[in-house]
């Protein structure tokens, strides 16, 4: 997760790892045991020089191999409690959402999964979920502070069309609950045995997700691919996981052309090509589009300079 600078489910209250490692033990190309920000230290904040932390985070394995870190702690909340809620539209859902954060409403987490999904979670993870665009929230705090946020949150999404709300207070229906979230991508996989996922995700400013994902929607449909939304919406991020066959050439086309264009799209609305699974090879065109030719240059003096014999992670992200 350093290495991609990745996220998970509690990014829209916690951050993302980028916002939760204070340092890192690196072992660069020539062997050197680099501490980016000092051995042993774990400070808050610091402007003591170039922040190393952070350029190795989400680097990829391109610069050097990541073999400790650091991290930031954060204390278990007093209460928690999750709920579902399901609407008649991916735009209601996804509406819903940013009125959540616009309220500033303290959310833990929110994720959204389209019907596909919830239909592919049902069966998959023994849930009884109604099948439409549903969002997954949770809420951390105090007792009294949860009443008034679950109140807020239950106010929006009436207002949107919500056409149920469960709460599930108990830990073990919690459990239950995430346990599906996670277990997405072996739902989706389960639409299709045999076949093999192919995912991809991008991030765009809160305000401009529904246009986005109800775009994306439509696309989905109209490419003829079996495949899911899924995603970490409280953050602007979100994934698209296609069930494909390998063997299929015209349809890994079409699939990487969906793909692509997910990419275009994201960017064209001041967004990124991923934000949390990573260029690897598949998005180099799209991160020369993302940063510009100066942005590229830059990052290409940087490799060539921690590691000039190409060794680590050869022909990725550049």
């Amino acid at each position: 997760m350093a290495a991609t600078g990745a996220s998970g489910t509690n990014a829209v209250r916690y951050g993302t790892v980028r916002d939760n490692v204070l340092n890192l033990e690196v072992v660069l190309p020539g062997g050197e045991l680099l501490h980016t920000a000092g051995q042993g230290r774990h400070f808050r904040k610091s402007a003591a020089g170039y922040n190393l932390t952070g350029l190795f985070v989400g680097s990829e394995g391109t610069l050097g191999l990541i073999t400790a870190a650091t991290l930031r702690l954060h204390p278990v909340p007093e209460a928690t409690v999750a709920a579902t809620c399901a609407f008649p539209s991916v735009q209601a859902a996804v509406d819903t959402t940013v009125n959540i954060l616009q309220a500033a409403v303290p959310v833990a987490r929110i994720e959204f999964l389209d019907e596909v999904m919830i239909d592919a979670c049902n069966r998959h993870s023994n849930l009884n979920c109604t099948v439409a665009p549903t969002l997954f929230l949770e809420f951390h705090g105090s007792k009294q502070a949860l009443a008034e946020q679950l109140q807020r949150a239950e106010e929006i999404t009436q207002y949107n069309g919500a056409l149920n709300f469960s709460w599930a207070k108990e830990a073990e229906e919690r459990n239950q609950l995430w346990a599906a979230r996670h277990n997405a991508w072996y739902a989706a996989l389960a639409l299709r045995p045999g076949c093999k996922g192919y995912a991809t995700d991008v991030c765009v400013p809160i305000s401009r997700l529904p246009e986005i994902l109800v775009q994306t929607k439509e696309d989905l449909q109209a490419s003829g691919l079996t495949g899911t939304m899924v995603g970490h919406v409280g953050d602007g991020n979100f994934h698209c996981v296609l069930v494909v066959d390998p063997e299929d050439a015209e349809e890994l086309r079409r699939a990487e052309a969906f793909a692509y264009q997910l990419g275009r799209r994201a960017l064209a609305l001041h967004g990124t090509c991923t934000g949390e699974h990573g260029i690897g090879l598949g998005k180099r065109k799209l991160l020369q589009e993302e940063v510009g030719a100066v942005g590229i240059e830059i990052m290409r003096q940087l490799k060539a300079t921690l590691d000039p014999r190409g060794l680590m992670n050869p022909s990725k992200v550049l």
